[in-house]
């Protein structure tokens, strides 16, 4: 940063108004002879004739109205100003030919550039990304975890895997998984609220409730859609990632209503338990594909998409058929009704 300040702060002192008009190309062959010490080394690298070299360096010292080499036994030396300039113009054009190089790298990778919701990125797809990495490893794969959707017509992203409604018009959209919806807490939080009562409505009036506050379907609309009345919803816990309700719940906070999809482990190693088996599970379409039509274009856009269809669908499955075991049924919704605005990421 500070080399930076210096930088700018030399190009002003030379840049004054009246060289608005400064050749860029006499300065570039400038630099180069001074870094190199000859015009001969400098026309081979500028691929120019060493008279054409000369003459630029004619026209800029005119420019400056000063000296900028002064010949010393057949060698060319920086003059006190063409030092000064020089330290200036090298740094600028080295930063210029690093940043060229980078870009030209970067046009030459193949690369896939996906955005995730956050939790869905951690919980979900970081542990599975490797097996597609690996089927395709000519491929580098870059994933933004972040609640925010992709403007793709300004973004460089290649495609989103969004939680929502899958209302988005002008884009591609495509339902990779639907999410089943349950509260659930530890087994040492179950039986201290078992303890209490028998009854799930009084348990509940007892709990601690998390509150993901970014989920389709919260507290206040799955209590009502079950007809289970507590007059006054608080909720001790509050999290706007529902990785972190969910190892709330886990480590015994309270309960969560929040997404089996994304706890699928902690559910088979018995660290959260449903609260009420008995009580239908919310089953809607959460996880979305999504990206602009001219993005299929792409062959890895294709590839990526058949291959998390296939492996959400073994996923959706499994958890089905566990959640299934334990007695859980499913209440099918197209989408949760009472929700005023669409939240920006789960």
């Amino acid at each position: 940063m500070f080399c930076n300040f210096i930088l700018v702060k030399e190009f002003h002192a030379l840049y004054t108004p009246e060289m608005r008009d400064l050749n860029l190309k006499a300065t570039e062959y400038f630099e180069a002879v001074a870094r190199l010490g000859t015009v001969t080394k400098a026309s081979v690298e500028l691929g120019v004739s060493p008279s054409a070299v000369s003459q630029q360096i004619r026209h800029l010292e005119t420019q400056f109205g000063v000296k900028l080499f002064r010949r010393e036994k057949r060698r060319l030396v920086l003059t006190l100003d063409g030092d000064r300039l020089f330290q200036t113009t090298t740094q600028a054009f080295s930063a210029l030919r690093n940043a060229r190089s980078a870009i030209g790298r970067q046009h030459n990778t193949r690369s896939l550039t996906i955005r995730v919701s956050p939790s869905f990125g951690v919980r979900w797809l970081g542990p599975r990304v490797a097996s597609f990495a690996g089927a395709n490893p000519e491929w580098n794969i870059r994933i933004d975890a972040t609640p925010d959707f992709s403007a793709f017509d300004t973004e460089a992203v290649d495609l989103d895997l969004r939680y929502g409604l899958g209302d988005w018009a002008g884009l591609t959209v495509a339902c990779v998984m639907h999410d089943l919806v349950l509260p659930m807490c530890s087994p040492d939080y179950l039986t201290r609220l078992r303890a209490v009562s028998d009854d799930t409505s009084e348990q509940l009036r007892q709990a601690r409730l998390i509150d993901s506050a970014k989920t389709l379907f919260r507290w206040d609309i799955w209590l009502a859609s079950n007809r289970i009345d507590i007059q006054e919803i608080s909720y001790p816990f509050r999290f706007d990632r529902s990785s972190m309700s969910i190892e709330m719940a886990k480590q015994g906070g309270g309960v969560a209503l929040d997404s089996a999809m994304l706890c699928l482990p902690e559910l088979k190693r018995g660290e959260l338990v449903p609260l009420a088996p008995t009580i239908p599970v919310i089953d809607f379409p959460a996880y979305w594909f999504v990206c602009p039509p001219r993005h299929l274009n792409r062959r890895i856009v294709n590839r990526f998409s058949e291959w998390i269809t296939a492996e959400a669908g073994g996923h959706e499955s499994e958890t089905r058929d566990f959640l299934a075991g334990l007695g859980c049924s499913f209440r099918t919704e197209a989408r949760p009704e009472l929700i005023d605005v669409k939240p920006w990421g789960l």
